[in-house]
This record gives C-alpha cells, sequence and structure tokens, in this order.
C-alpha cells in the first residue's frame, strides 16, 4: 500500500470518444488553479507539451507514449523542475495515465500517476493539486 501511486477514478455521463477527445488536449483539463501555462501538443506517439505553473515553482516536460483511442493516454514526464522540492527533477521518469471504460451508460475514467508513491517528498503537494484538478475536471464532464 505505501507505493502505492496516486490514482482518482470518477465516471461521467459522457461517451468514452468525447471524453478522450477531451483529455488527449492537456489544455482543456490541466489549468485554472494555479496561472498554467501549457505550449506544445498532445496529438500523436512522441508529441511533446510542457507544463507551467505557479509563477514557475512546477515546471514538467511530458511525451506523449501510450495512446489508445478512447481507452488509454499516456504521457512519460521527461524533465521536471519542481522547486519547491528537495529533488527538483522527482518527476522525471513518472507517467501521467488516463483510462477509460465503459460501463452501461457511463464511462469510467481512471487517472494514475504512476511514480508518484507515498514515499516521495512531493506526494502531499502533488496528490492535493491533482485531487483539485481531476475534481474540476469531472464538473466539467458532468
Amino acid at each position: 500500500m505505501a507505493d502505492q501511486n496516486f490514482q482518482y477514478s470518477f465516471t461521467t455521463s459522457k461517451e468514452a470518444n468525447e471524453v478522450f477527445n477531451h483529455l488527449i488536449n492537456p489544455k482543456n483539463w490541466w489549468v485554472g488553479l494555479f496561472g498554467e501555462r501549457i505550449e506544445g501538443k498532445s496529438e500523436s506517439i512522441n508529441d511533446e507539451f510542457t507544463f507551467k505553473a505557479g509563477d514557475d515553482v512546477h515546471y514538467s516536460n511530458q511525451k506523449l507514449v501510450e495512446l489508445s483511442t478512447n481507452r488509454k493516454i499516456v504521457w512519460l514526464v521527461t524533465e521536471s523542475n519542481l522547486s519547491f522540492l528537495k529533488n527538483t527533477n522527482e518527476w522525471a521518469g513518472t507517467r501521467i495515465c488516463f483510462e477509460f471504460e465503459q460501463i452501461k451508460a457511463e464511462t469510467k475514467i481512471t487517472f494514475t500517476h504512476i511514480g508518484l508513491i507515498p514515499q516521495i517528498e512531493c506526494y502531499g503537494n502533488c496528490s492535493s493539486a491533482w485531487t483539485q484538478y481531476l475534481q474540476n475536471l469531472h464538473e466539467s464532464l458532468k
């Protein structure tokens, strides 16, 4: 349990293809809390984008590494500079993943930040921020 990746799930009445099309572009959901700036693209395998937030206390670069239409999106964090941490590159090598599952008339969305585990310094602050982003996302998909 202690090495469990941060995970958050919810359901929506939206179809999986609508959810997928919304999530493939991080500018649609990874915004609205800390003055985020996202540059680059996320449409095809190997596309990359940067994420900056909180007056640049958070910088990370994500590369789209897995894509299964209407089922799964995975970005590899290739570099990070989280200036509020001792190990500012703590996110590098982690993966940000959305998986979708159609269950009757609903789509279940499971977000997992693979590598964001309780033993790392960022876990408390980062899991709290992820929860806020994902709650906002859930509201926007109602």
